[in-house]
C-alpha cells in the first residue's frame, strides 16, 4: 500500500536530478562533524543511480568532505512546494575517487560552472573582497558525493489528513510503514 508513495518520491528524485526547473534539483544536505554540530547546506542533485543512490558535485576541500571523513551519515531534504511533499533520505556518504568516473562527469560540466571547483583557496576561506578570488586553469578540486540511502520518509502535507510513511533498506528491498504525521 505505501508502493504509490515511494514510487512518486523516486520519480520526483530522478525528475529532480535532469530537469533544471524541478524543485527537487536544490535541496539541502546535512552533516555532523566530531564537533557534533549540524552543517547544512544546498547542494545540486546531479544523479540518481542504482537504488536512489543520489550524486552530488563538490570542491574536495569543502567543509562537508572534512565532515564525511568524520562521519559518512548524512541528511538530504528536498520539498516540493506544488505538491507541498517533503522527502528526507538518510544515507551513507561515499567520496567518489575513481578518477575515470570523475573525468568522465568533470567533462559534462558546463565551463561556466567549472570555476566553482578550481578555486586558489578553499570554500570558506577569508577573503578581504569578492573580487580577489583567484582561479585555476586545472579541475584539481572538483569531486563527487554519493549517497547510499538506508531510510526515506516521505511526506504529504494535504487535507484533511497529512501523510508520513518511513521507508527502510531491508534485504535489499524498501520496506514502508505509515507514520503519524
Amino acid at each position: 500500500m505505501t508502493d504509490v508513495f515511494f514510487d512518486e518520491l523516486r520519480t520526483d528524485l530522478q525528475q529532480g536530478a535532469v530537469k533544471k526547473g524541478h524543485p527537487f534539483r536544490y535541496c539541502t544536505m546535512a552533516t555532523v562533524g566530531l564537533d557534533r554540530i549540524a552543517r547544512l547546506r544546498t547542494v545540486v542533485l546531479r544523479k540518481v543511480i542504482d537504488d536512489l543512490h543520489l550524486v552530488f558535485y563538490t570542491d574536495r576541500r569543502s567543509k562537508k568532505i572534512i565532515h564525511i571523513k568524520e562521519n559518512p551519515k548524512v541528511s538530504v531534504l528536498f520539498y516540493h512546494p506544488k505538491k507541498l511533499m517533503q522527502v528526507k533520505v538518510e544515507g551513507l556518504a561515499k567520496i567518489i575517487k575513481d578518477e575515470k568516473i570523475l573525468q568522465k562527469y568533470w567533462s559534462g560540466v558546463q565551463p561556466s560552472s567549472r570555476k566553482d571547483y578550481t578555486t586558489s583557496l578553499a570554500p570558506g576561506s577569508s577573503i578581504k573582497n569578492p573580487d580577489e578570488v583567484e582561479y585555476l586553469d586545472e579541475d584539481a578540486h572538483f569531486c563527487m558525493l554519493e549517497i547510499v540511502p538506508f531510510k526515506i520518509e516521505y511526506l504529504k502535507l494535504k487535507r484533511p489528513n497529512h501523510l508520513r510513511v518511513r521507508y527502510s533498506k531491508e534485504n535489499n528491498h524498501w520496506e514502508g510503514e505509515f507514520m503519524v504525521p
